[in-house]
């Protein structure tokens, strides 16, 4: 039972993987739907700055961890194309898979030192 649960984790971890480090570079030069929805109202010129109507996005303001280095899916000094985005979301994935597993380790630890006593 065990090996089959390590091979499940090991195969959504790859997947996860791929997805994060290959296909974010294509998605993530296209505005998603909140994006999307933030400028609607608006008009644009070729370099996407605002140049007319009223929209959301006219009150967009820089968050408190733009300065990070993993700001705006990216890292910071390799640029904004496809490498930087799929490095970016390899960690991300990495990160959260950590902290996930970190958490159900501690919460089977518990729960075993729970029976126990």
């Amino acid at each position: 039972m065990t090996r089959r649960l390590g091979w499940f984790l090991a195969s959504g971890l790859l997947v996860a993987l791929l997805l994060a480090g290959v296909v974010s570079g294509f998605a993530a030069g296209h505005p998603d739907g909140l994006d999307a929805t933030a400028r609607q109202g608006c008009t644009f010129n070729a370099d996407d700055e605002i140049t007319g109507g009223t929209c959301m996005l006219q009150k967009e303001q820089e968050h408190q961890l733009a300065g990070s280095p993993l700001a705006d899916y990216g890292i910071r000094g390799l640029g904004e194309g496809p490498l930087s985005t799929g490095l970016s979301g390899v960690l991300g994935v990495l990160v959260t898979f950590g902290l996930g597993g970190g958490v159900f380790w501690l919460a089977r630890r518990r729960t075993r030192t729970e029976a126990g006593a």
